[in-house]
């Protein structure tokens, strides 16, 4: 993601789709970076008390990539740690940077198979972004799977299941301190590379820099993996990256957020507002009215699970204008940071597949399709999967089942089908 100074990236935010929030009063000075030592949220809502792994260190090594700290991490759907005698599972805290290029420190999980990798190349490693999971701390994928409310175990259990090894990042400020840059392009995509970058580097597995990787995502996820591919050259050039597998991806802000706004899915509306006026050093406040705040900083503590909780409301009851949120979003003060957020403007390094429903209620399969076309004039090899299995939750499974075959593929040295003739 390219960087543009205090850019309105909060609007960009908005538009995402499975990640999108809207509110948000920045209380917080810009100096306050989300993933450090006593970083504030940005509606200065305080956070609750986070157990001692997620507390970043004074100094934050400056090289991204850099393992901070690992223990055990509980397997998720394994609650008696029954798999243990087949695959390994280490919480990391490693160093990353965020839209401004600031040393930050992350957490995730890495699992690694016990099995050998039976495989043509050696035992790939995939980069794995979950999908929205919330803005809290108590969200953090690597706490949820303690909690055994991680939806994303179903990704993760099929991916291990095929023998690679599955590293997934927690993102900037969930679970750490201060406010997760919720549909921050350029951190979300750095979050991911490092994390790949951290599990190379552990200690005591069969994962290192000879690992083909791989990049997998769902929705947040999606858009995640889609920004790690096309930052991947200029980032982090040293990664064998071999393919990514991009599911219902949210490229286009705009275009996500009008179709989300006031909806059942206003919640991701809320996420992204925080998360991007976050990552863009943008004070919301000036835009919202007394209810709007404090729904902004009720937010700060919400989880995926919270959703219901803000669906079908009209945002325009929490701007000063009166106005909704995508026609605030519009306007002349955020429309620059909705574009600068697009996916599609950079080449990834590596084939990609592109896996959306076509009914997809939250995140339009034209938003995919379109993603793919941007791509394909730049000269990469998309493959694009419609789905027939309806809504944007139904198209989280085929998704899976079709990156498998994917990697498979990419790995052996093959490709798969090329449908930029179609774009």
């Amino acid at each position: 993601m390219s960087i543009l100074p205090r850019r309105s990236a909060a609007a960009a935010a908005l538009a995402v789709a499975i990640a999108l929030p809207l509110a948000g009063t920045a209380g917080a000075s810009p100096h306050d970076v989300p993933g450090t030592a006593g970083a504030s949220t940005l509606t200065d809502t305080p956070e609750p008390e986070r157990p001692e792994f997620y507390e970043p260190p004074a100094q934050i090594p400056s090289t991204p990539g850099t393992v901070i700290r690992t223990e055990p991490a509980p397997f998720l759907l394994d609650p008696l740690g029954l798999s243990s005698s087949v695959v390994t599972a280490t919480r990391v805290m490693y160093s990353s940077t965020d839209a401004d290029g600031v040393p930050i420190a992350v957490t995730g999980t890495v699992f690694v198979p016990r099995t050998d990798y039976v495989g043509a190349s050696d035992r790939p490693l995939i980069s794995y972004t979950a999908g929205t999971q919330g803005i809290a701390d108590r969200c953090a994928p690597s706490r949820q799977m303690e909690e055994l409310v991680e939806y994303e175990g179903l990704g993760i259990a099929r991916t291990v299941g095929r023998g690679y090894a599955v590293a997934m990042t927690d993102y900037q400020g969930m679970g750490t301190p201060g406010t997760h840059t919720y549909m921050a392009r350029a951190a979300q995509g750095h979050a991911s590379l490092d994390m790949a970058r951290a599990a190379q580097s552990l200690q005591g597995d069969d994962v290192d820099a000879d690992n083909p990787v791989g990049l997998m995502g769902y929705s947040q996820g999606g858009g995640a993996a889609a920004a790690a591919a096309e930052l991947a050259s200029s980032y982090a050039p040293e990664l064998d990256i071999r393919g990514s597998a991009i599911g219902a991806p949210p490229a286009d802000l705009a275009t996500v957020g009008a179709n989300i706004d006031s909806g059942p899915y206003n919640a991701f509306a809320l996420f992204a507002l925080l998360g991007v006026a976050q990552a863009e050093h943008i004070d919301p406040a000036p835009y919202l009215n007394e209810t709007g705040e404090e729904v902004a900083a009720a937010v700060e503590g919400d989880c995926v699970y919270d959703l219901f909780d803000h669906a079908f409301k009209d945002t325009g009851q929490y701007t000063e204008s009166g106005e909704r949120l995508t026609d605030l979003l519009a306007g002349d003060t955020f429309a620059a940071a909705v574009t600068e957020q697009r996916i599609g403007t950079l080449r990834p390094n590596a084939p990609v597949v592109i896996n959306h429903a076509w009914g997809d209620e939250v995140i339009p399969f034209e938003v995919g399709k379109q993603l793919g076309s941007d791509w394909c004039d730049q000269r990469t090899r998309v493959t694009l999967n419609g789905g027939l299995t309806p809504t944007h939750v139904g198209g989280m499974v085929p998704h899976v089942e079709k990156s498998m075959y994917f990697f498979e593929k990419r790995f052996a040295g093959g490709d798969t089908a090329n449908s930029c003739w179609r774009l």
